[in-house]
């Protein structure tokens, strides 16, 4: 990744410390992302969804909620 700048750079770091700091499982939480509380998880049978960070450099993936 090029960076283009002082404001591409933040905005680069910011996008990253964020997954860093929110999605990723933590062993001292039980596997549970940072951002999770103690909520239900979703079941097993949910189809896994990708959302693209950083242009594609990270991928985050999650269980999607089937639509009603």
């Amino acid at each position: 990744m090029l960076i283009y700048g002082e404001r591409h750079l933040r905005s680069v770091l910011g996008q990253y410390a964020g997954h860093y700091n929110g999605h990723p499982p933590h062993q001292s939480r039980q596997q549970r992302p940072p951002d999770q509380d103690d909520q239900a998880s979703p079941p097993l049978d949910l189809p896994v969804q990708r959302r693209k960070v950083l242009g594609g450099v990270i991928n985050e993936y999650y269980r999607a909620a089937l639509a009603a």
